[in-house]
């Protein structure tokens, strides 16, 4: 398949995996989504006004081809050999019951996730090369790598705090480093408009799912 219409690579767009019960498990990217479907393993799931469609993989592409030439802003399209297809949103699993234990992973990428690649000092965003993390209380003097001791920092302030804490560097964090409910990648994702209708399957509770 190839890439045609809506962002730069739709096959680098995410879709959301449901469990049988219409459980959200897991999040996979447009090529694993596509394969679960031609092999009859699931089916799309498609949010309209409030309302649930299920379509198989064939259904689905009758359905895309039909609406082919009335595309909006938004939409992803995949291009096949002898047709093209709209990628969906949200899939059901049609025979997974389990709802996998959640854990938020405590990685860089996290982190730069929660902080929203904004130096927790200045203020000030940066792309991820050119940010840093820092122990909020250096490890000289006891502080953990944790979720709330670490936070993302650039360069110029990360060498001005030094091994000293805020107080003594006298530097205010934009706020308090703690470790979040659900997974900072989702939350990121859920600040784009072409993941609305995942908000009708997500728990803001407790839903934690990771990324891949």
């Amino acid at each position: 398949m190839t890439s045609s219409f809506g962002s730069a690579d739709p096959l680098a767009a995410s879709v959301l995996v449901l469990n049988r019960f219409y459980a959200a498990i897991h999040v996979v990217n447009v090529r694993r989504a596509f394969g679960l479907l031609f092999r009859d393993l699931a089916e799309v799931v498609h949010v309209s006004d409030g309302q649930y469609a299920n379509y198989t993989f064939e259904s689905w592409r009758e359905i895309s081809e039909l609406r082919a030439n009335f595309k909006t802003p938004g939409e992803d399209w995949v291009r096949a050999v002898n047709f093209e297809i709209q990628v969906p949103r949200v899939i059901r699993l049609l025979a997974y019951e389990r709802v996998p234990k959640q854990t938020i992973r405590f990685n860089r990428r996290n982190i730069f996730a929660r902080d929203n690649n904004r130096c927790q000092y200045c203020g000030k965003r940066f792309s991820t090369s050119e940010l840093s993390l820092d122990h909020v209380v250096p490890r000289s003097r006891g502080g953990d790598t944790s979720w709330e001791n670490i936070v993302c920092s650039c360069v110029r302030c990360n060498v001005k705090k030094g091994g000293r804490t805020p107080t003594e560097a006298h530097m205010r964090l934009v706020k308090p480093p703690v470790k979040p409910k659900r997974s900072p990648l989702l939350t990121i994702k859920l600040g784009n408009p072409k993941y609305e209708s995942w908000k009708s399957f997500l728990d803001n509770a407790y839903w934690s799912v990771d990324l891949k």
